[in-house]
């Protein structure tokens, strides 16, 4: 079996100083947590812009599933954790009008489908595996009219924190509450923290 790909990095526009007002050890251009860099970018633009993998395969114009892609080398250990608790990334979110081919150009890139869930008439989610973390693939079970074309795009970020409640306390999150996966709980970073994409916290797995 070939190893799952890695996520090396997340390409994100946001101030780092915000970051560092959450907890986070933040340097001018970057911070890594867990095995991932998440590299700010300049701008008044916001939001998770393009990625770097190790061992997936990239499209020919540079891009994966609509994401613009780096090919990189995987970290040989991950970091320490940061003084708010948070140890790794847990999953990333990747939005797309189109499930089906998005799921196939995954796995045809070389990430392996494990689950598949339909969540009502009108959401499916797709779980995939980077070496340590997940990939959760979100969308219509069919593509709306006139959308089929269109990219997929990296809509948020969610952490692992060992101390949920201090996490929480040291970013502003909503109080944690009990999360889908059983015995887990979760916390929501509000928009006005300032950390430039959509970021939630959650207890370690058990």
């Amino acid at each position: 079996m070939s190893p799952r790909p890695a996520l090396v990095a997340l390409d994100l526009h946001a101030d780092p100083a915000r970051w560092e007002m959450a907890g986070f050890r933040a340097g001018t251009d970057r911070l890594r947590i867990g095995t991932t860099d998440l590299v700010f970018l300049p701008g008044a633009a916001s939001g998770l812009v393009g990625w770097t993998l190790a061992g997936a395969i990239p499209e020919g114009d540079g891009a994966l599933a609509g994401v613009p892609t780096t090919a990189g080398t995987a970290a040989s250990e991950a970091a320490a954790a940061h003084p708010n608790t948070v140890s790794a990334i847990d999953h990333i979110v990747l939005t797309t009008p189109d499930t089906a081919r998005t799921f196939e150009t995954l796995e045809a890139a070389g990430f392996e489908l494990r689950r598949v869930r339909d969540a009502g008439s009108e959401l499916r989610q797709g779980f995939f595996l980077f070496s340590d973390l997940i990939l959760e693939v979100v969308g219509p079970p069919e593509p709306a009219p006139g959308t089929a074309e269109d990219p997929a795009r990296l809509w948020g970020i969610t952490l692992v924190a060992d101390d949920l409640d201090a996490a929480a306390r040291a970013t502003g999150a909503s109080e944690p509450r009990d999360a889908v996966q059983p015995g887990r709980r979760i916390a929501i970073v509000p928009k006005d923290a300032g950390l430039g994409t959509r970021v939630a916290l959650m207890s370690p797995r058990s």
